[in-house]
């Protein structure tokens, strides 16, 4: 059931529909909000647009070097799982 959770990000405040935690949906708000500030901070502009722009850009740069970490992950795990039932196989032959 979708309910209402109210965030502010950048000094503007929403109002969000979801079906997610509170809790959770004000931590990924404050995050978000966390990041606009950092990057208003060294771009020095007044233009909130390019600032919230240049936020989305940093935070879709970590999803992505986290998939691809997760991604490297899962080849390791799949490595070492078929090298353990190799193992496993030929010691079950003996």
């Amino acid at each position: 059931m979708k309910q209402s959770v109210n965030v502010q990000i950048a000094g503007v405040r929403y109002a969000l529909k979801t079906d997610e935690d509170e809790r959770w949906v004000k931590a990924v708000a404050a995050l978000v909000d966390e990041r606009f500030r950092e990057i208003q901070k060294k771009a020095r502009t007044p233009d909130t647009q390019a600032v919230a722009v240049l936020t989305a850009l940093q935070i879709a740069e970590e999803l992505f070097r986290e998939r691809r970490h997760l991604g490297e992950l899962r080849k390791k795990i799949r490595e070492k799982s078929q090298s353990l039932l190799d193992v496993l196989t030929r010691e079950a032959r003996v």
